[in-house]
């Protein structure tokens, strides 16, 4: 089994900044990608960043500039640096880790998600 759990997330004012974690665990032989995604109320959910295995990354347009994605292959782990939030950033969002596991099968595992709201 793999567990994705993320962690972070709260409330922050308007330019603001906030870092999420997302630590995956469990019968992973290899962590092929990483990527934060994101729920708004009422909309669909949304790619915000991703990395690969190599450090290549991969942004949605409303957040270039504004956040990074980086990872710890090590620990397993990829961050979410959010920085000049604003309050159209809030929403649920949710940490993906694309993975190989011990049977070499590959899959999508996804976190339980990690609130963040920007308000004053």
């Amino acid at each position: 089994q793999v567990q994705v759990v993320e962690s972070g997330g709260g409330l922050v004012q308007p330019g603001g900044s906030l870092r999420l974690s997302c630590a995956a665990s469990g019968s992973i032989r290899s962590i092929n990608a990483m990527g934060w995604y994101r729920q708004a109320p009422g909309k669909e959910r949304e790619l915000v960043a991703a990395i690969t295995n190599e450090g290549s990354t991969n942004y949605a347009d409303s957040v270039k500039g504004r956040f990074t994605i980086s990872r710890d292959n090590a620990k397993n782990t990829a961050y979410l640096q959010m920085n000049s939030l604003k309050p159209e950033d809030t929403a649920v969002y949710y940490c993906n880790a694309n993975i190989t596991n011990n049977w070499f099968k590959k899959m999508d595992c996804w976190g339980q998600g990690a609130q963040v709201t920007v308000s004053s």
